[in-house]
């Protein structure tokens, strides 16, 4: 049992303990409070609220922030009126309630029978404002968040400039490792570049509450970074860390402030956010073969819109670049103006392309086999693969265990030392775990396997490798509103048809 587990069922037995001596002292029935349903019930009698109010108590994660409200009105029962008194009910009611309810000193009083309290305007606007961040806060960590897209990887099934909520509830949400943190920001305080927006005093364990659905593949979903443990502070996560340190050795990339700045580390919550389609889910096996993705041995089959890069041949006569917009081609658009074009392009736009008079060929750009790139996970010259041709590679399974050697380790060595905190060492062509000689591994979490839908412009999974359950944040479901991020507001900045769209 973890230690949040742990935490949350004494803090719970305390919270239910306090609430039975104020129903005792409020004149009821101390047991009623070890009802379910009912006990919602007696408790909105007892600080004299409409029973409307119920209605939300059946809605889950919004019945928490109802609760918070109830346990505000149970403090104003004992006369406690000041926003500390009253915040001290919401953040510890395990310890605030219990004394509330057995100290012979604290007073239950009917709410009727009170005289009614009298604020300043201050105090009114105080109120208003902790309620709304808390009202947010509670919306926002548990049941959907609105995201924008800020780079093409998605492209063409989510565009730069689209504005979209994402579900909570639908894989279930998490509880924040660092849950003492400036509200509505991510890892940085506004109007700064570097300071931290969160407090690591606290961190609480992973936890996940139950979702209304696994995660499937070819869903869209948000999740962070899973390189974005340690980065540049210059260069944050639009370079992985790790890829860096490959590149121009740890020493320089420590050692070197002018250009990297400093190494900076983030909790799982505050890493970069990043949105991908799940190709792969647990224990499956991904391949791709001349940029074909098999699963688990059959082509995928993507409900978005894909984009690859494309060698267009034209006459020598030049398209014209209006044609371009018309086609919806936003990729850097290259050519060596004789005729020769290297563009990235969906099924839609090969098709309008192959009808134009001047063009006279439309070839894939495919890196052959054999072609390595070091960039490429697993980062081994055994596996000489690329964007293009790649694995198979199996998708770590909670629970299932597989053997370790000096062939595969370069899959695992990451999850094994990092996601899963272990102590990992090579040595001597051996392997060794938590000090102890080790021939296989058992894994602790669900992996997945994420990959944009902009094939050849997009940071994903083949580059840094799998996506651990406990980075996941939530499914992207909804585009409420869509703005070109390279035109005006009078010239077209609106994508009306691109408003109010469900993701796929």
């Amino acid at each position: 049992m973890n230690l949040y587990l742990i935490f949350t069922i004494v803090a719970l037995i305390l919270t239910v303990t306090g609430m039975y001596g104020i129903f005792e002292k409020a004149g009821e029935k101390g047991w009623k409070i070890l009802v379910p349903f009912y006990n919602w019930y007696v408790w909105l009698q007892i600080i004299r609220k409409p029973l409307w109010w119920y209605i939300f108590l059946l809605v889950p994660f919004i019945n928490v922030f109802v609760i918070l409200l109830m346990i505000v009105e149970v403090v104003k029962c004992f006369k406690k009126y000041g926003l500390f008194e009253q915040a001290l009910g919401v953040l510890f009611p395990f310890a605030y309630l219990p004394w509330l309810a057995f100290s012979s000193k604290e007073q239950y009083f009917d709410p009727s029978k009170q005289p009614p309290v009298i604020k300043s305007a201050v105090r009114e606007w105080v109120d208003a404002i902790i309620f709304a961040v808390i009202a947010a806060s509670i919306i926002r960590i548990f049941l959907v968040e609105a995201y924008t897209i800020p780079t093409s990887s998605m492209e063409k099934t989510l565009l730069v400039g689209d504005y979209l909520f994402v579900s909570k509830v639908s894989f279930g949400p998490k509880v924040p490792n660092t849950p003492i943190a400036f509200p509505f920001v991510h890892h940085t305080l506004p109007l700064t570049e570097s300071s931290k927006s969160y407090l690591e005093w606290i961190k609480l364990p992973y936890y996940r509450f139950p979702g209304l659905a696994d995660i499937k593949n070819m869903d869209v979903v948000v999740f962070n970074y899973p390189d974005g443990d340690t980065l540049s502070s210059k260069l944050q996560s639009n370079v992985s860390y790790y890829q860096l340190v490959r590149r121009f050795g740890r020493n320089e990339v420590w050692n070197n402030k002018q250009y990297f700045g400093d190494i900076i580390a983030r909790p799982v919550d505050k890493r970069e956010n990043f949105i991908k389609r799940c190709i792969g889910i647990a224990g499956d096996s991904i391949r791709i073969v001349d940029r074909v993705v098999y699963i688990n041995g059959k082509p995928e089959k993507n409900p978005g819109r894909i984009q690859f890069k494309y060698r267009v041949k034209t006459d020598g006569t030049p398209i014209n670049q209006k044609n371009f917009e018309k086609l919806n081609i936003t990729e850097e658009i290259r050519t060596d103006n004789n005729g020769m074009y290297e563009l990235t392009l969906s099924d839609e736009a090969i098709a309008s392309l192959k009808a134009y008079s001047n063009v006279v060929s439309i070839e894939p750009i495919i890196l052959p086999k054999d072609s390595w790139d070091p960039d490429i996970f697993p980062f081994d010259s055994t596996y000489r693969w690329n964007v293009d041709n790649f694995g198979p590679v199996w998708i770590p399974k909670q629970g299932v265990t597989i053997p370790l050697n000096m062939q595969n380790i370069c899959f695992y060595k990451r999850i094994i030392d990092i996601f899963e905190n272990n102590d990992l060492r090579i040595a001597d062509g051996k392997i060794f775990i938590n000090g102890k000689e080790a021939s296989s591994y058992t894994f602790k979490l669900n992996y997945y396997w994420m990959m944009g839908d902009n094939r050849h412009n997009s940071a994903d999974s083949r580059y840094w490798g799998f996506v651990p359950d406990d980075h996941v944040v939530g499914k992207a479901v909804f585009v409420w509103l869509s703005l070109d991020p390279n035109k005006s507001l009078f010239d077209g900045k609106i994508r009306w048809n691109k408003l109010l769209r469900i993701v796929k």
